[in-house]
């Protein structure tokens, strides 16, 4: 079952057409991963997928639904969470509240069932010693770790990455990645916008390579790392091979 299906997007902010006919899809339980350069368009499909940017012509079907069909975005979002480079996390707020207010606020659940549900999911990622801690006492990979509690609260059915370990320092990168391949390993639907290279050749089902606001190739790691199809994604995966 197809639970993502996009069919010819583009996408322009001003003149510069960022999305040039983008054709994509994700079946359930997959991980996709999404590579290029800087600039190629991957967070802005990621952007479209999540309705935070609206794109200017083509069809995105999620669950088998037209998503600017939705006239309520929370309805959407239960179904859709996203993890962003930044974390956006409430900063004058507690790990705890953090996990707890967005599911009062979307999914309109008592206080005390967020409670239950926001403290299985911060002791899943590891984070259950930090509930009562402020947010800007964490470190870069403690704070993704809340942001990726958070966004499992809602549970969703698919989860999307914006690039979840650029802005860490890398000794902090590992430990989100290994939250990242613990729930890739238990079958949820993942699209990951990503430089770890390593980590799309271990835990991606697919890889998705975009150059210039195109995909150019979509192929299983093995044949992406190993033969390459298009001499662009060869040129770009040189220093990773």
């Amino acid at each position: 079952m197809s639970v993502v299906e996009i069919r010819n997007i583009h996408k322009n902010f001003g003149k510069l057409e960022v999305l040039k006919g983008i054709d994509f899809s994700v079946e359930e339980g997959e991980v996709v991963c999404l590579i290029g350069r800087s600039g190629s368009g991957k967070s802005t499909l990621l952007r479209c997928i999540n309705l935070l940017e609206i794109p200017d012509d083509g069809v995105i079907r999620v669950f088998n639904q037209d998503i600017m069909e939705y006239r309520n975005i929370n309805e959407y979002r239960r179904k859709v969470g996203m993890v962003f480079q930044q974390f956006n996390l409430f900063a004058n707020k507690n790990v705890l509240d953090n996990c707890i207010l967005p599911q009062k606020t979307v999914l309109k659940v008592s206080n005390s069932q967020a409670k239950e549900k926001a403290l299985f999911y911060l002791k899943k990622v590891g984070m259950e010693d930090f509930v009562n801690a402020s947010v800007n006492t964490l470190s870069g990979g403690q704070k993704q770790r809340v942001a990726i509690a958070r966004a499992l609260c809602m549970e969703p059915r698919l989860l999307l990455f914006d690039e979840p370990t650029s802005a860490l320092d890398p000794e902090m990168v590992r430990e989100v990645l290994n939250v990242m391949r613990e729930l890739a390993g238990e079958g949820l639907t993942m699209i990951v916008v990503t430089h770890e290279m390593r980590f799309a050749r271990e835990v991606a089902d697919r890889i998705v390579f975009m150059d210039q606001g195109v995909i150019v190739e979509d192929n299983p790691p093995e044949i992406m790392f190993t033969h390459p199809e298009n001499s662009r994604t060869a040129e770009f995966l040189k220093a990773y091979i």
